[in-house]
């Protein structure tokens, strides 16, 4: 039995992490932290967790963590570098879903998140924790950092490509819808169902914080650095992320759809769908599947990925869990296998 610890529980990620964890066989959850909620029952704040759990919330404790053996943090960038380090002393493993330890570089790092990094070794050590990639380091991991949300739906849906060297690097396109659960679970203006309803809109076209670890995935795979433009865009949907990704084929030719099948046909949680498929966020809600499809419209040079997720779960506590199984050589698929909410 895997002895598990949550630091920042109260947010949808953290709530998601507790109930894909609930019907996980291999895990007992035995610290879940919440500041501001210390002493609340968690099944009290979250009705839907009733009769899975009966812990409360407490306040952050090393030596409470520490008595686990793995510690996921679903909490805002700067908490788990600060935490990290003490926790690993005493041989946790760490699976960080916040944005610590995904760019290497920690100066750029520092530029988009406006923070000094306090433990730029442990980035070294940190393994990115997209298994389509690097299953094979996930499994010696004791520091994950899990990918953020848009950066998993649209590497996937680059990889095959850039892999092959099949596309100009130069000129990537990442236009991307995400649901208000995105945004957090903290109180906003802009996240109100009135503000957000019957209405989209684009954001952060000039930056955005997803933008450089993007960058970094694709420029590995690449094996080269990569120019791209990536737009997020905030669509009236609680869940889901669509990721339609735009490249130019160097050499213009049938084949793409065997690639991708190719490519992904031993991913458990990567699905490649018939060819002139439109993947829906609806089919992979509450699940921890990527849905793609690929496209060369008007048999032109241009080529088209569609990729689908739900950046609660593939995007973020799925994953994470995936990450967990790999790196205790548990199935992959344990306390992961949901099928996806329709409608």
């Amino acid at each position: 039995m895997i002895n598990v610890g949550i630091v920042g529980g109260t947010g949808y990620t953290g709530v998601e992490l507790l109930r894909l964890l609930a019907s996980h066989s291999d895990v007992d959850v035995k610290v879940i932290t919440s500041r501001s909620e210390e002493g609340v029952y968690v099944a009290d704040m979250f009705p839907n967790l009733r009769g899975h759990y009966d812990l409360q919330f407490s306040v952050p404790d090393n030596d409470a963590l520490a008595a686990c053996d793995v510690v996921f943090f679903a909490t805002p960038h700067g908490v788990a570098m600060s935490m990290a380090p003490d926790l690993m002393a005493r041989g946790v493993r760490i699976i960080d879903l916040g944005a610590d330890f995904r760019i290497k570089d920690v100066e750029l790092w520092s530029q988009w998140y406006k923070l000094e990094h306090t433990c730029p070794d442990l980035v070294e050590r940190a393994v990115y924790g997209l298994p389509e990639v690097n299953r094979e380091q996930i499994k010696a991991a004791q520091l994950i950092a899990c990918p953020g949300c848009y950066p998993t739906a649209t590497q996937l849906g680059f990889l095959p490509l850039l892999e092959n060297k099949l596309v100009d690097t130069r000129r990537l396109i990442a236009d991307c819808k995400t649901g208000v659960s995105g945004a957090g679970r903290g109180a906003s203006v802009a996240a109100l169902l009135c503000e957000t309803s019957e209405s989209m809109k684009a954001y952060g076209v000039a930056g955005h914080r997803h933008l450089p670890e993007i960058r970094q995935g694709l420029s590995n795979a690449a094996q080269r650095p990569v120019g791209l433009t990536f737009v997020p865009h905030l669509a009236p949907m609680i869940r889901g992320i669509h990721s339609t990704l735009y490249a130019t084929l160097k050499d213009p030719k049938d084949g793409l759809q065997e690639l991708f099948e190719q490519r992904y046909k031993d991913e458990p949680f990567v699905d490649v769908m018939p060819a002139g498929s439109h993947p829906e966020t609806r089919s992979v809600k509450g699940a921890n599947t990527c849905r793609i499809s690929v496209f060369r419209p008007q048999n032109d040079d241009t080529v088209v990925v569609l990729s689908v997720i739900d950046n609660l779960v593939k995007g973020a506590a799925g994953q994470a869990i995936q990450n967990m199984n790999i790196m205790f050589g548990l199935d992959e698929s344990a306390g992961l296998r949901f099928v996806g909410m329709m409608p």
